[in-house]
């Protein structure tokens, strides 16, 4: 996928992955950028995420990030501390950068395993020779359990690009998940603009995704703009909402073991709070989730999920429908379950929800629970 004005990426192999896949990633912005940066709120947080957080207190300009896959660099003491300070360090050197607060690093993949600096210091120069306009080997070098790369891109009015790049498969719920998103644009808009904005995207986005109800050490969405092309500035944050929903709904897709999609819409709240509230709960649901998995139309299980959610509903008009069929409002509604069934049985399964009590809305993205989710995390070693 090309890449906004301004910005590089490469992937490359580093052997940090037994697997021998690509396991290092780079962008680089030519110029310093206007960024943005939230990451997890699980107060184990890996080394990396410690720095970025220090680096984007202080408004350091930012000009690249390194990414290493297949070891987390979490729980790994002072020895991971020093290890990411020099991932910092020897990335900076390769790209001429004097200052390394200028790089950010971000790790993904097993926990309490110390980094191999040492290989990632050798892959870095052919990783900084192979920096070219488009993101293919970026987006392959930062996968996990993924079974494939997620990418979205929106061209706006005056042909600016914002391109979403992003990783996540399991360990998937909101505050964050184990996820790491890049966010690239060359749309003109200042850094305070940007952070005002940016955490009000993730959560309507990335805040809204659940596979599993497990938060990580290491997630992180970052957002960076080369502040080449003028843009209308509504015109830009629906642009960078649409790419973030986009990655969110791509990586529910993938989750661990998922053979369905699941996206809950929710209506008629009292709050927008309310209303991600609401879908969240039913988008975690593990009862839910194994009903989508099983094709069952089973509203009651719904019906739980909301009810414990925290958000207000009226319980003599709430209305709930599946695949488009209204299967309970105010009361049990009669429907054919086995033609129901029959619609569940797809890549897609759409729940919809009228709490009956106000006007916001919103949506979250799942996937159904199958036995392979317990095999893939039975057997993780990458």
């Amino acid at each position: 996928m090309k890449l906004p004005k301004g910005f590089e990426a490469a992937g490359t192999k580093a052997g940090i992955k037994p697997s021998g896949l690509q396991d290092l990633g780079l962008i680089y912005c030519l110029d310093p950028t206007a960024w943005a940066l939230t990451s997890t709120r699980n107060q184990v947080k890996a080394a990396c995420v410690s720095r970025n957080q220090s680096i984007y207190r202080a408004g350091t300009p930012v000009r690249a990030v390194v990414v290493n896959s297949g070891n987390a660099n979490a729980a790994t003491g002072n020895q991971g501390i020093k290890s990411d300070e020099d991932f910092g360090i020897f990335t900076a050197n390769a790209l001429n950068l004097t200052d390394p607060q200028s790089v950010l690093t971000a790790s993904t993949g097993i926990i309490g395993v110390q980094l191999p600096i040492d290989k990632v210091y050798q892959a870095l120069p052919s990783l900084v020779k192979n920096l070219k306009s488009e993101s293919p080997g970026f987006a392959e070098s930062i996968l996990t359990t993924d079974t494939t790369t997620k990418e979205v891109a929106v061209v706006l009015k005056n042909g600016a690009r914002v391109v979403g790049i992003a990783k996540g498969s399991g360990m998937i719920h909101p505050d964050m998940a184990t996820m790491l998103a890049f966010v690239l644009t060359d749309a003109v808009i200042p850094q305070e603009t940007l952070r005002d904005l940016w955490p009000r995207i993730v959560d309507e986005s990335f805040n809204q995704l659940t596979v599993d109800g497990d938060t990580s050490t290491n997630d992180m969405a970052l957002v960076m703009s080369s502040n080449r092309v003028p843009e209308d500035a509504l015109e830009l944050a629906d642009a960078l909402n649409s790419v973030c929903m986009g990655l969110a709904e791509k990586i529910a897709q993938d989750g661990e073991g998922a053979t369905k999609l699941m996206i809950v819409q929710v209506g008629g709240a009292r709050s927008a709070t309310e209303a991600r509230l609401a879908a969240r709960a039913v988008a975690l649901s593990p009862l839910v989730k194994t009903a989508v998995h099983g094709n069952d139309p089973n509203w009651g299980r719904i019906l739980a999920a909301v009810g414990a959610s925290g958000a207000s509903f009226n319980q003599e008009k709430i209305l709930v429908k599946l695949q488009g069929t209204v299967v309970y409002e105010n009361a049990p509604q009669n429907f054919d379950l086995e033609k129901l069934s029959s619609t569940m049985n797809t890549e897609t399964v759409l729940i919809e929800i009228d709490l009956k009590v106000g006007n916001h809305s919103a949506k979250a993205w799942g996937c159904d629970l199958s036995a392979e989710y317990i095999r893939i995390n039975a057997e993780y070693t990458t």
